[in-house]
């Protein structure tokens, strides 16, 4: 009951984790104008994601435009899009995994391998958070390094956007979650070691009583 409950629990967390993927990966929001110096009033905001720059008016309009090449983005910028887009994927297939181990469990059949499987997704869970903590940690230490460059314009300086926090969440989540799942496959095949050594041992004493009864007779 307990190992279910934490493979429930992990399911949850790396979910909510794969979504925040998705949510970070999709918004414009990565780097945002820094109101510093002559910036401190102004009458549009900018944005920067990884597929497209927004630009809002102080009126509420906002117009966005998709970025002509990827060649064309900085080197945070364009490694941060490819760790996103494999870390969706991962989670995909860890889902799949986690899905697979799931149905599993009701099997009677090879039970040796559900273990294998949860920690499989597990394994996949915790990668995928490690690559999006790289991707947005790479992003924020280029907006911190661009942020203090003397030589750098106010109005090209940056800060950290929202979709950084929702990485940072997210990365978490999935870390935890992946933990939370090779834990709970851990101790069911603990018990299962358990459960084999007692019936064998169980087997072994009726057919010594057995052995001992045809002597007697």
């Amino acid at each position: 009951m307990a190992s279910a409950g934490l493979e429930i629990l992990g399911m949850i967390l790396t979910v909510a984790g794969w979504l925040g993927v998705m949510v970070a990966c999709c918004l414009p929001m990565w780097r945002v104008a820094a109101y510093v110096g002559q910036n401190i009033v102004v009458t549009q905001i900018v944005w920067e994601g990884l597929w497209m720059s927004c630009v809002v008016q102080s009126t509420g309009q906002m117009h966005c435009r998709v970025y002509d090449s990827m060649l064309g983005l900085s080197d945070d910028l364009q490694a941060a899009r490819a760790l996103c887009v494999v870390s969706a994927l991962l989670g995909v297939v860890g889902m799949a995994l986690a899905v697979a181990g799931a149905k599993c469990t009701n099997c009677t059949s090879d039970t040796s391998s559900k273990p294998r499987i949860i920690m499989a997704a597990g394994g996949t869970f915790i990668t995928c958070g490690l690559m999006l903590l790289v991707a947005v940690c790479w992003t924020a230490n280029g907006i911190i390094l661009d942020f203090h460059n003397p030589l750098l314009e106010e109005t090209q300086k940056r800060e950290f956007g929202n979709s950084l926090y929702f990485g940072w969440g997210a990365s978490c989540l999935l870390i935890l979650g992946g933990a939370i799942l090779s834990c709970s496959c851990s101790s069911k095949a603990q018990n299962q070691a358990v459960q084999t050594r007692a019936d064998y041992s169980g087997v072994k004493s009726i057919s010594v009583k057995a052995y001992d009864r045809k002597d007697y007779v």
